[in-house]
């Protein structure tokens, strides 16, 4: 089944290893047959949540950027792809105001699980990086962001991550070119749901084997 995909740039260079990354997953996403649409916050204005509560009394959020007309392609995407350099051990601030904006379009929740009090729309969600360091703990913020505050919290469906380390000195020029990370982003982009149509009827016969076996212990 096709899926509509919206690719959030949260900054870096204008051809830097994340933009090379993110658009090396839009075209096997695209080869797939996915709708793919990318969007940068480098060129759009998407200003931090306020905190002021006005969205709570059923009205839009009282800032004037560009995050409102942004709002049909959030609810109507399948999937949203987080796409961000690693700045200060986690994502950068762009990433983190455009998340902060989910407030507004969230509803009350009559019954939250522990911690929440929204109800958000789910989508299914991916995370892209890219850092010049590689060591074992270089990303290790910024997933944990990743997992607490869009998949724990939010409520979305984790789909992944690739976490391109070790491509090159930040004060030089990209460098991700020399690396596999563009093959990977590439067949990321083109399986993302491929791979779930195969792991989803790998479960079924699991499923259906287990059954059997339980049917024939039974019937021993």
């Amino acid at each position: 089944m096709k899926k509509k995909i919206l690719i959030i740039l949260g900054g870096g260079r204008s051809n830097g290893n994340t933009v090379q990354l993110a658009k090396a997953f839009m075209r096997g996403a695209t080869e797939a047959g996915h709708h793919v649409q990318f969007i940068s916050l480098n060129n759009i204005n998407v200003n931090g949540c306020l905190g002021c509560n006005a969205c709570r009394y059923e009205k839009p959020c009282v800032q004037k950027d560009d995050f409102n007309s942004l709002i049909p392609k959030i609810k109507t995407a399948d999937l949203i792809v987080f796409a961000s350099p690693l700045y200060f051990w986690t994502i950068s601030s762009k990433i983190k105001a455009f998340i902060e904006r989910f407030y507004c379009i969230a509803k009350q929740d009559e019954n939250p699980p522990l911690g929440r009090y929204e109800k958000y729309p789910i989508h299914d969600c991916a995370l892209l990086m890219t850092s010049a360091d590689n060591f074992f703990w270089t990303f290790e913020q910024a997933v944990s962001y990743y997992k607490f505050t869009l998949i724990n919290y939010i409520g979305f469906q984790d789909k992944g991550m690739l976490l391109a380390g070790g491509c090159g000195n930040t004060n030089g020029k990209p460098q991700i070119h020399s690396t596999n990370y563009l093959r990977e982003a590439f067949e990321f982009g083109k399986r993302i749901y491929e791979d779930e149509e195969m792991y989803r009827n790998k479960g079924e016969e699991d499923e259906e084997s287990e059954n059997n076996y339980f049917e024939n212990y039974v019937k021993c």
